[in-house]
């Protein structure tokens, strides 16, 4: 039976876990999240939470936040690998619906986890400017 807790080990807790992770960091992020994971040697994955007072002003959200987050992680951890997570939030994230909140932590686990893969290759970003190597650049003088 699976154990669906989320104790003490499934936690990043020291600053030196974090920093491990700040290094060359795997990413992923959407418009409200952005995740940073890196392999750990360990037989779980580990989550650490960042929820700047400049990003969610109010604590009751920041708690909501971290609650949704927490429950969402403790509830997929059985899918993802053994990586270390660093969950951190952008602007407006305050404004979202639980449930839109669940889909898209759900959404980024699976992301993250794929990247963190070994021999993953990310796709190339699409370069605007190769599309028509004979268009010309802007010109920015006035």
């Amino acid at each position: 039976m699976e154990d669906f807790r989320f104790g003490r080990e499934l936690r990043l807790l020291t600053p030196s876990h974090y920093s491990r992770i700040f290094n060359e960091p795997a990413r992923a992020a959407n418009q409200h999240f952005t995740l940073l994971a890196k392999r750990n040697d360990l037989d779980h994955p580990r989550l650490g939470l960042t929820i700047a007072k400049k990003r969610v002003k109010k604590a009751v959200q920041r708690n909501r936040i971290k609650r949704l987050a927490r429950e969402n992680f403790r509830l997929n951890r059985h899918q993802l690998d053994n990586i270390d997570i660093v969950l951190m939030v952008k602007t407006g994230v305050d404004e979202l619906s639980n449930e839109e909140l669940h889909k898209q932590l759900t959404k980024l686990w699976r992301k993250i986890n794929e990247r963190c893969q070994p021999g993953y290759k990310p796709k190339p970003r699409p370069n605007h400017w190769q599309k028509n190597k004979n268009a010309k650049k802007p010109n920015n003088k006035a």
